[in-house]
């Protein structure tokens, strides 16, 4: 597998963002990644009561009071996004929260979508949420905005369209529901979008708000829930998944005219496969190992990638004895037929032992974990994991799990290649092979310096931000200052590129800097 870039074929990952339990965005995500947090929420019973759950439901003696909690899920700024007080109130909590990720990642891919010229698709997707729109359909606000925008606002099927609507995308916009893998189907509609000529930028995602968010399950032996509030993929105790919420978004552009544009490249989409197993299992909710095997077969092949090349795959993981047995013998079907694949050479992890299942949103979150181990170089650890499921024979296969953060060194001649599986309940099947971008070849996550790329000492860089309001605009410079003094490696032509890129507001500030890092304010008037 060599490292040559197909302009025909290749997506280029230049944009991401997220909120998951315990992590308010992607470089809190990572560092989480890396040090084995588990971001799942324990709660008592004075908080489930508070909450409104029933007395004998929390009291019952197989239910378990955890959930992975997404902090500040009811904040949503209304008129940043153009909406009413009335109008948000009816919206739907997930698409709020959408929006507001869905900026975020065009923000972090240097992209103002109210440029002209600009065909941005978008691809989404969420979980149900019946009784939410029950419940605003019965509100007073109805009568304040009218009865077809109140339904259309408290529908989670029109996010696209409404997100869409209000930040003035005009490439092809729909939601999509493949249940557990949603989010990773989201991500193969848009590649195949670009790849089509549909449009020119892809975003891509999905979210998960289950409410109340003070919450548990009910264990039931053989079911999908956690006994010991643990999700344990691939272990011998494993018992179910733990649940909980979140929501991330990637951006996508032809791999061709991003490096044309000098855009920061995250990894490189090789390949991406969807299928759905049909009657070849014994039941609706099951999964298939010919349906799962297919997927990751035709996605290598859409790579071009032998399975011998791939180091790391992040799996569905779900930690149930069916699932993971029938998601191993998958994966050994495949890279058995490798000849040059030995033992233990591949790792495998599952972000549900991190965050638990995010339902339609499990898909990006392991996409973007992906993503972050190619570009930085590390293979996160996975948790609560203490000895394998006998049952699938990991000792003799390609494959191993560590549990602890180990380099992820690029092979000889070859660049980190990964690779991402989503199963949805139904199954629909989805599979996605991603490479180290050949133009991050230099980051790791144990740099301890800040070097600038080219070396050129006289160079002056510009870092320009902007807000609506002063309050916004010291927020902002408050959080990138925050983000700063966390990197171990800092490429300042990047950046300054990412920051003039983004749409301009009436709040402006501008820092410039020499290649060294030495930065100060330009008192100056507004930039243009």
């Amino acid at each position: 597998m060599s490292a040559e870039i197909r302009e025909d074929l290749d997506i280029a990952v230049v944009g991401l963002a997220g909120r998951f339990p315990g992590a308010e965005n992607g470089t809190e995500f990572w560092r989480n990644l890396l040090m084995g947090v588990d971001g799942i929420s324990r709660f008592t019973e004075e908080e489930l009561l508070q909450a409104g759950h029933d007395i004998k439901k929390i009291g019952h003696k197989d239910f378990v009071p955890v959930n992975g909690v997404l902090e500040g899920a009811n904040y949503f700024d209304a008129a940043f996004f153009g909406y009413s007080q009335a109008e948000a109130a009816l919206l739907d909590p997930q698409t709020r929260l959408m929006m507001q990720c869905v900026w975020h990642a065009l923000e972090n891919a240097g992209i103002d979508p109210a440029k002209r010229g600009r065909n941005i698709g978008l691809f989404l997707g969420a979980r149900s949420t019946v009784p939410w729109t029950m419940q605003a359909m019965l509100s007073e606000q109805v009568e304040n905005v009218g009865g077809f925008l109140a339904s259309q606002l408290a529908n989670k099927d029109a996010m696209s369209t409404l997100i869409s609507w209000k930040l003035g995308l005009e490439g092809p916009s729909f939601t999509l529901q493949t249940a557990c893998s949603t989010s990773l189907v989201s991500v193969h509609q848009a590649v195949q979008s670009l790849l089509s000529g549909e449009c020119d930028f892809a975003v891509a995602g999905g979210v998960s708000l289950l409410l109340p968010q003070q919450n548990g399950h009910t264990y039931q032996e053989g079911m999908l829930f956690s006994k010991d509030g643990k999700t344990r993929a691939f272990d011998a105790e494993a018992t179910g998944s733990v649940f909980g919420s979140g929501l991330g978004a990637v951006v996508l552009r032809r791999v061709g005219e991003a490096i044309a544009d000098n855009d920061p490249i995250w990894a490189i989409l090789k390949g991406s496969a969807i299928n759905n197993d049909g009657a070849r299992k014994v039941g609706y909710t099951a999964p298939s190992v010919k349906g799962q095997a297919d997927v990751i077969r035709t996605a290598l092949q859409m790579a071009e990638v032998d399975a011998a090349d791939v180091d790391f795959i992040e799996c569905h993981g779900t930690a149930t004895s069916l699932g993971d047995s029938i998601e191993f013998m998958a994966l050994r079907e495949i890279f058995n037929q490798s000849r040059s694949f030995g033992v233990n050479q591949c790792a495998l992890g599952s972000v549900k032992t991190n965050i638990g299942h995010l339902d339609s949103a499990a898909g990006i979150a392991g996409f973007i974990k992906m993503v972050m181990a190619i570009r930085y170089g590390v293979i996160p650890p996975m948790l609560h994991f203490q000895s394998p499921n006998p049952q699938l024979g990991l000792e003799q296969s390609p494959f191993y799990i560590n549990t602890c953060a180990e380099p992820w060194p690029a092979k000889s001649g070859k660049l980190r290649i990964g690779a991402v599986s989503s199963f949805g309940i139904g199954g629909t099947n989805a599979h996605i092979v991603l490479q180290q971008s050949i133009f991050a070849s230099d980051i790791s996550a144990s740099a301890i310096s800040r070097p600038e790329r080219g070396g050129n000492g006289d160079k002056t860089y510009y870092f320009p931000f902007s807000a609506k309001n002063k309050a916004s605009l010291a927020l902002q410079l408050e959080s990138v200052s925050h983000w700063l003094v966390q990197q171990s490696y800092l490429d300042l032509h990047a950046l300054s590129h990412t920051l003039s890129q983004r749409h301009c507001f009436s709040c402006r500030i501008m820092f410039i800097a020499d290649a060294k890092g030495d930065c100060r304010n330009l008192e100056s008037d507004p930039w243009h």
